[in-house]
């Protein structure tokens, strides 16, 4: 179970392969929690718009990310 909300400052330290591993793991989660939301078993539904959230965030420092490098090379 998460603890926090990534925040921009950290997710713009890593590099981009890290930042697409870390896309796959919270799309995986976000996948497990609906799953256990549709049985009833979620108690805290606020996580599932705190990891679309985040899946957004990742996104779009990865675009960035990969704007900036193709704008320099």
């Amino acid at each position: 179970v998460r603890s926090k909300t990534m925040k921009g400052k950290d997710i713009r330290e890593m590099p981009v392969a890290e930042i697409d591993k870390k896309i796959l793991d919270t799309r995986e989660e976000l996948l497990m929690l609906r799953l256990k939301k549709t049985t009833g078993q979620v108690e805290s539904t606020h996580e599932l718009k705190e990891l679309k959230l985040d899946i957004a965030r990742m996104e779009t420092i990865r675009q960035e990310k990969l704007t900036a490098k193709a704008a320099s090379a």
